[in-house]
């Protein structure tokens, strides 16, 4: 495997090379920005016409592969990832920032991910029906699609790349992997393992680069069958917009305002850990993040406390070093977005309870390292109570009623994830049936998906369709009705038999 990651390439028909113009870009530890991870190709539309014109050339022969042939490759993905976890976890954790913890467990939910698609190999049902003809044959079969452009985002530098390749490979279809600028590294060394596993050149290819440069190209050309893209819903309308002119398949996962709901009747110290776990996980870099916690105002109170205290005791420091809670953000754009919207929270007149603030103590001023904040007196109303931080901040938001609490988690233009923590199976019913979200966790936080069920959302949070699980499969595949009629003679539906 490659060890020095002071030079990534573009992968392209199973070769490594470096961008056609030369031009490179730096990838920083965001937890010590005077640390280089690695130079990456600042890539064109040049190398992107060399990667389409790679994976279509593939895709004639990959989806003429039986689907469990093509599955073996994806479980060698799979064993791979097992192999060099650790090597993957660690270079994670210096180059996005997340604690090694978390990386571990970014890894492993490829590793989950590729012994799931591996099983779909043997899985990729259709349908046979009766026909209302008679002597008339009547299936239904899935198809791949083409090639397909993955464009992924920098928090799940190795989870959400697998998501997207795992079953769209499966599935018969080639990809063109399009990682973030923040995670070059990441995304080389998951290549690495996606050759080493054996698969055909031109089957797997990635292009670094920027995304206004690289991604749009790839968004716009003529060549590409499917885009698969995670990141902002601002973004996503635009990729949306492309893709509906040129008549592309397209995926979008999006943001989220996600909110736990603490009702009276809670175990506080359960929602507690959920609480701070939600809000703070990933340095609330998860579009899953906890941003809004909806406390019944019976134990609100006592409840801030606790979250004060647990809160206070929180460790800022880089990703790698074991007693980190809380990383850094991942740039100092991130850096900047936070700060702008503390100062939003402060004009609207919301509460600071603690944090609210960029830390600097020490190493931490070598890093884009934000300190954890609660705020306090926030009305729904409030741009901070509606808008995705994404960043290491959740606002206390007080109700009287568990109908008014769930009205105002519904009160988003998102509809991702969601939680409710109350022992009263009845209002857990409720919960499930009456919020608009595409997740829904009781007694448990907002994040944790796990790679058999769907993942997605309803509103700006998507375009409808799901990651993960069998849902996937519906994204990466056409649907082919096919009809044998061994009549012998021209039979007319909905003519001849009525």
């Amino acid at each position: 495997m490659m060890t020095n990651w002071i030079n990534s390439l573009n992968y392209i028909d199973g070769c490594w090379l470096p961008a056609k113009s030369g031009d490179e870009l730096e990838s920083r530890n965001p937890a010590d920005t005077r640390k280089l991870v690695a130079t990456f190709p600042r890539s064109a539309p040049a190398d992107v016409d060399a990667a389409v014109e790679a994976a279509r050339r593939a895709y004639r022969t990959w989806r003429l592969v039986p689907a469990p042939a093509r599955a073996e490759f994806i479980y060698r993905v799979g064993e791979l990832l097992l192999q060099y976890k650790e090597e993957l976890a660690q270079l994670m954790s210096q180059e996005m920032g997340k604690p090694i913890a978390e990386a571990r467990g970014d890894v492993q939910e490829g590793v989950d991910c590729a012994f799931y698609y591996a099983g779909e190999g043997r899985r990729l049902f259709g349908q046979t029906t009766t026909s209302e003809m008679p002597n008339k044959f009547a299936m239904s079969v899935r198809m791949p699609i083409g090639v397909c452009a993955l464009i992924t985002p920098w928090n799940f530098p190795v989870a959400i790349p697998c998501w997207k390749a795992l079953p769209a490979l499966v599935c018969g279809n080639t990809i063109i992997l399009k990682p973030a600028e923040d995670t070059p590294a990441c995304a080389t060394f998951l290549i690495e393992i996606f050759d080493k596993a054996g698969l055909p050149p031109g089957v797997v290819n990635l292009i670094h680069g920027v995304g206004a440069e690289v991604g749009k190209a790839l968004v716009e050309h003529r060549g590409i069958d499917l885009v698969s893209f995670t990141g902002s819903s601002q973004v996503g309308a635009e990729v949306g917009a492309i893709c509906g002119q040129t008549h592309k398949r397209v995926c979008l996962e999006l943001g989220g305002k996600n909110a736990q709901i603490v009702m009276e009747d809670a175990d506080l110290e359960l929602a507690l850990e959920g609480a701070i776990w939600g809000a703070f996980g990933t340095t609330g870099q998860r579009c899953t993040a906890t941003s809004r916690l909806i406390l019944h105002r019976d134990i609100k109170d006592k409840f801030t406390a606790m979250l004060l205290e647990r809160t206070s005791k929180l460790r800022l420091g880089a990703g790698i070093e074991l007693d980190t809670d809380i990383g850094p953000l991942v740039n100092s754009n991130q850096l900047k977005r936070v700060s702008n919207y503390l100062e939003i929270a402060r004009s609207e007149g919301a509460e600071v309870l603690i944090g609210g603030e960029v830390a600097k103590d020490g190493e931490l001023q070598h890093g884009y390292f934000f300190k954890p904040t609660i705020l306090n007196n926030v009305s729904p109303q409030m741009r901070v109570a509606r808008e995705e931080i994404f960043g290491p901040v959740v606002a206390l938001i007080e109700v009287g009623e568990f109908e008014e609490a769930i009205a105002i988690l519904n009160d988003t233009p998102y509809g991702l994830s969601s939680s409710v923590y109350t022992r009263d199976i009845n209002r857990a019913f409720i919960a499930m049936r009456d919020i608009e979200a595409g997740i829904t966790y009781i007694n448990g936080p907002t994040i944790g998906a796990e790679v058999h069920l769907p993942f997605g959302g309803v509103k700006q949070t998507g375009n409808g369709h799901r990651e993960a699980g069998s849902a996937a499969l519906d994204v990466f595949t056409e649907w082919k009705s096919v009809y044998v009629d061994f009549s012998g003679r021209l039979q007319r539906a909905q003519i001849d038999n009525h």
